[in-house]
């Protein structure tokens, strides 16, 4: 059964799985000083969890506390208006394990930015909604 939300379908977790694992680059959302700040990310999934590599800044800082952050991924095209949004709320944290840091580097995950990203990052999604324009 579809769920139309205003004009949205409300996507199924494995719908938005699927996507999520689809997507390049996406967003990481973070609070800094009590203000949200985004950054744009190139990720990949690894068993469920969203995976990114950093420097030391923000998003690292952000894994070091075990912080709550927001992901988000999309695809639109505005003629004729189509797409989709997934947004993946959970705890930050450094991969600091071998055999996970093994596991990240097998995707071929490298940062399309510049500069030393030798961080590994991961989000264990604890909450995930999706909308698709109908």
């Amino acid at each position: 059964m579809t769920l139309i939300d205003n004009g949205l379908e409300i996507l199924s977790q494995d719908q938005c799985d699927a996507l999520l694992r689809q997507g390049a680059v996406g967003r990481v959302a973070v609070t800094v000083a009590a203000l949200p700040a985004i950054f744009p990310v190139n990720y990949a999934v690894l068993d469920g969890d969203i995976v990114f590599l950093t420097g030391d800044g923000t998003k690292l800082r952000a894994a070091l506390v075990r912080a709550v952050v927001a992901f988000e991924v999309d695809h639109i095209d505005p003629g004729p208006p189509s797409g989709w949004s997934v947004m993946a709320v959970g705890v930050a944290e450094e991969i600091t394990d071998p055999g996970d840091l093994r596991a990240v580097a097998d995707l071929g995950l490298r940062p399309f930015a510049g500069g030393d990203r030798s961080h590994v990052v991961r989000i264990r999604p604890e909450f995930v909604s999706g909308r698709r324009i109908t």
